[in-house]
């Protein structure tokens, strides 16, 4: 799909800007769970700083829907924008706000040429192994057969499960927990995967790159060779005429 000039402007002006509120909502989504005895008031304040933030992002994908000269085609294409934008109204969840600004930030993450590959996979693993803690801990610590109590077990378990090594010394027992450790093993499993596959990428191009300038150095060696041959035939040449000179 075509973009129009309006909508390339829009997504280039709001992305730092964006990404700036992710940072704050993942401020705003950490002290509530890092600081449980945190007062009312402060806590109300990261609930609305959470709402406000993706709030922003939901108004981002309105106005560039907007913009689009194809709108139709715009949803289809940015279908995975539209469900995180929708996600948190279909239950009041807070883990639900947390998933949907992730998509939205990876959304727009990958707008950005600047952001090289491996830039953007170190960010979505210290985005998931943050956010996979936080939201761990927040729904085991109250958990009477839990063993994830503090946020050192959390991010312990967290990037264990992320890298599939599962030690099993730290499990979720609930429900929500099991499934965030199902994401974060997929999400590990497919990072890991983008890795090697850019490294690999990158080994295959540097061959590519050697074995070129190798053959541009046999190409120049055929070249010489033949003009030392062209140059020897032109002296045998003159030798000759020389000697059947009276």
């Amino acid at each position: 799909m075509k973009e129009t000039t309006a909508q390339v402007r829009w997504e280039r002006r709001t992305q730092r800007p964006l990404l700036c509120l992710a940072l704050a909502f993942a401020v705003a989504y950490a002290v509530p769970i890092v600081e449980p005895d945190a007062s009312a008031d402060v806590v109300e304040l990261c609930t609305a700083v959470e709402w406000v933030v993706w709030g922003a992002f939901a108004l981002d994908y309105l106005v560039r829907l907007w913009l689009s000269e194809h709108r139709v085609l715009f949803v289809r294409t940015h279908w995975v924008d539209l469900v995180a934008v929708l996600l948190p109204l279909i239950q009041p969840l807070r883990l639900l706000r947390v998933v949907s600004t992730l998509l939205l930030v990876g959304q727009r993450a990958r707008l950005a040429s600047q952001i090289r590959l491996t830039t953007y996979v170190a960010g979505s693993v210290v985005g998931l192994l943050m956010f996979g803690s936080l939201a761990v801990l927040s729904v085991e610590r109250d958990s009477p057969d839990g063993n994830i109590r503090n946020l050192g077990d959390a991010v312990w378990w967290s990037f264990t499960t992320m890298t599939t090594v599962g030690y099993g010394d730290h499990a979720p027992t609930t429900g929500l927990g099991r499934v965030l450790a199902v994401g974060l093993m997929l999400s590990g499993i497919a990072l890991l995967g983008v890795v090697t596959a850019n490294i690999a990428a990158w080994f295959i191009a540097r061959f590519e790159k050697d074995d070129l300038e190798e053959r541009r150095q046999t190409e120049a060696i055929e070249v010489l060779v033949e003009e030392v041959r062209a140059l020897r035939a032109e002296v045998a040449e003159l030798r000759a005429a020389r000697q059947n000179i009276p």
